[in-house]
């Protein structure tokens, strides 16, 4: 299924899978790799040594292009940036709009650039700046997430731009790719669907939480730090949504506290990139804290398994989600069920 995502990022089919935090290593990322999708490591709870080692252990398991999603406002972003080229990385995406002199100099070393955003202003500005595509992702996606219905914001990006558009936020089979293309769109970004795959390294507990949800369990709250995030609604979310600012404050010092040694980052780091999340926005002080070490909750549930002490990210697809198919096998059946849709409507247009 050649789009110009393709032929962008020399995958073989038009389906990326996203760079989630602690979800996205090695394993996953080669699986999707090697499926035919644009696999793209997740390198924000990495150190720099060990990004480097995990772009090395990528290419160890696979020949296929792959990319590596950064934070543009990471305090090592250069240096992260600069293993990206001596690793001769191929695609470089973002969950934050790059700066255009960083789009430049990846450019300039032949890497593919591909923001994500979540507005149609922020997809205009990072086209201008040089970005080679974008993903847009609607309100249905996972994570941090905005308002807008992914069928509303995707013709509104693909109208407004002219670099190819990924769709991203409720998409998990077949169907989806081809709406996604009818609209557009040069493809679809995939973050909780491959999570739920059996190349995810994600503790089968968890992923049993996930396959349990349903449509309904999955919330969009303000309470963990302070900006929208989508994820499965838990007694932790129930609690922090309870919870005072003395108590929210303390409880995000001492989460910041165990993140800040896991990563290496001062105190300082840790709350500048909290303040970067902060600008604009009304954020309390344990909000910052909790905006620079959301990664210590999520690792808890995503890597520890303790689904009561981390939160759990989730697309509101996990909800018609139940099965936990290879990376291998899930690509082979978006595609075969994306080809039947198409020959259904062409079947459809010789019958009118």
């Amino acid at each position: 299924m050649e789009t110009a995502l393709t032929r962008l990022a020399g995958v073989r089919y038009p389906i990326v899978q996203t760079g989630m935090g602690w979800v996205a290593g090695p394993r996953l990322v080669s699986a999707a790799a090697n499926a035919g999708a644009l696999g793209i490591l997740a390198s924000a709870t990495m150190t720099v040594d060990q990004l480097r080692k995990a772009i090395r252990e990528v290419r160890s398991r696979t020949r296929a292009p792959f990319g590596v999603n950064l934070r543009a406002d990471a305090a090592d972003a250069a240096d992260r940036v600069q293993i990206m080229l001596d690793e001769h990385v191929r695609v470089a995406s973002f969950a934050l709009a790059p700066s255009p002199e960083l789009i430049t100099r990846l450019k300039e070393a032949g890497v593919v650039v591909v923001p994500s955003v979540g507005a149609r202003r922020h997809a205009e500005k990072v086209a201008a700046w040089g970005a080679d595509a974008v993903i847009v992702q609607g309100g249905e996606g996972g994570g941090h997430t905005g308002e807008v219905a992914t069928t509303v914001l995707l013709p509104q990006v693909v109208d407004a731009v002219r670099i190819p558009v990924v769709a991203a936020g409720g998409f998990f089979d077949g169907r989806g790719l081809v709406a996604a293309l009818s609209y557009g769109a040069a493809g679809v970004a995939m973050g909780t669907r491959f999570l739920l795959t059996s190349d995810s390294t994600v503790p089968d507990a968890v992923k049993a939480r996930y396959l349990a949800a349903t449509v309904r369990d999955v919330t969009v709250t303000r309470a963990v730090d302070g900006l929208p995030h989508r994820m499965l609604r838990t007694d932790l979310v129930d609690t922090l949504e309870r919870s005072g600012r003395i108590r929210a404050l303390a409880h995000a010092a001492r989460r910041a506290s165990g993140f800040r040694r896991l990563s290496g980052l001062t105190w300082r780091q840790l709350v500048r990139d909290g303040l970067a999340l902060r600008h604009g926005k009304e954020l309390s002080w344990s909000q910052v804290l909790l905006a620079a070490n959301t990664p210590m909750l999520l690792k808890s549930a995503m890597v520890d398994g303790r689904t009561d002490l981390g939160v759990m990210a989730s697309g509101q697809v996990a909800g018609v989600i139940d099965d936990l198919p290879s990376c291998a096998e899930l690509v082979g059946r978006i595609v075969k069920e994306a080809e039947e849709v198409l020959a259904g409507l062409e079947r459809l247009r010789d019958v009118r």
